[in-house]
């Protein structure tokens, strides 16, 4: 795989963001597959308002954001309430980050998010546009990418190192349990478990350890009672989609959750 963008390909065009989109898109349809069946990518049509790519194979649409710099903790995204309404929409396309160096123009990172990782409080909300700006109080927003669990970020491209073929489709089903989560509520549970289970910082972790969010689930579950039954049962639903492992007297192991991405 060759991770220096195709420059050359833009040199008709003058405005520098509009370069960039050439560039990596162009490198998108000749280099990456479908991350949920391992098929090529086709491009859609110019100016279409949802999706970028789109899998003959599965039928899964894809949207590409770009980037120089590293992966950073958000990514600027477009207008807040579109983005928000998408979240419950059928044609919501999973997503593409794809970062660079401005100097070399070589990819840092390339990662594919599942869209059924998006939820609400993956999207932040911008200040409006200032009385003088040309679009008036539109209000657009940030893709927050630290909200995201690790197991739903699938690395292709890391630290500017490929990873392997068979481990990124390995890596995406994986993840496909999530999708099939009842409701908004209990796929959020998931989520909150998951990322729980990753501030604790170890692969190895306890009951009481998960615990200790206790306060921070109550806050955002004010109805749920019993946020320790909750948790369990989502840590029987973690385990039985071998995602950890249960190694006894109340302590969990996450299995490759912390290998997939090296």
């Amino acid at each position: 795989m060759d991770l220096r963008l195709p420059v050359d390909i833009a040199d008709e065009y003058l405005n520098n963001s509009q370069k960039i989109r050439i560039i990596t898109e162009n490198w998108v349809n000749n280099s990456i597959f479908c991350p949920n069946c391992g098929n090529n990518l086709t491009n859609f049509e110019n100016n279409r308002p949802v999706a970028d790519f789109y899998c003959k194979r599965c039928s899964e649409e894809y949207e590409l954001k770009s980037k120089n710099g590293k992966l950073t903790k958000k990514i600027v995204d477009g207008a807040y309430n579109t983005m928000i309404e998408r979240l419950n929409c059928n044609n919501n396309p999973n997503f593409f980050f794809l970062t660079y160096n401005k100097q070399t123009l070589y990819i840092n990172d390339f990662i594919s998010v599942p869209k059924y990782f998006f939820i609400d409080e993956i999207i932040e909300k911008r200040k409006p546009l200032s009385e003088n700006a040309k679009r008036a109080g539109w209000i657009g927003c940030n893709i927050i990418i630290n909200n995201i669990p690790e197991l739903g970020k699938i690395f292709y491209i890391k630290n500017g190192k490929v990873q392997n073929r068979d481990k990124v489709l390995e890596n995406w089903n994986k993840t496909t349990f999530i999708k099939n989560t009842n409701n908004m509520e209990s796929k959020g549970w998931l989520l909150d478990t998951l990322k729980c289970i990753e501030q604790i910082k170890k692969n190895d972790f306890c009951l009481e350890e998960l615990y200790s969010f206790e306060k921070n689930l109550q806050r955002k579950y004010p109805l749920n009672n019993n946020i320790h039954a909750k948790l369990r049962q989502q840590l029987q639903i973690l385990r039985d989609k071998n995602i950890i492992e249960f190694i006894g007297r109340g302590r969990y192991r996450l299995k490759n959750n912390g290998e997939q991405n090296k």
